[in-house]
């Protein structure tokens, strides 16, 4: 069960980054009326929520436990 304790690894990783790196983000609104188009852009740097982190890292770390038990 090597394939379980590697996405153990992969989510454990993924989780622990989510608590540094943001997600980046952009939003446009505007009108367009015939040819004519004015809008504004704004650009968004969100985090993810810790809660979400702390599942992605306990559930990694539970895949890989689970993984090197049943090798």
């Amino acid at each position: 069960m090597k394939a379980l304790f590697w996405v153990g690894v992969a989510l454990l990783v993924l989780g622990v980054l989510s608590l540094v790196i943001p997600i980046p983000r952009s939003e446009h609104s505007g009108i367009q009326a015939g040819g004519i188009h004015m809008g504004v852009e704004t650009h968004y740097d969100e985090k993810v929520s810790p809660f979400v982190s702390a599942v992605l890292i306990l559930g990694g770390a539970g895949l890989m436990i689970a993984g090197k038990q049943k090798a």
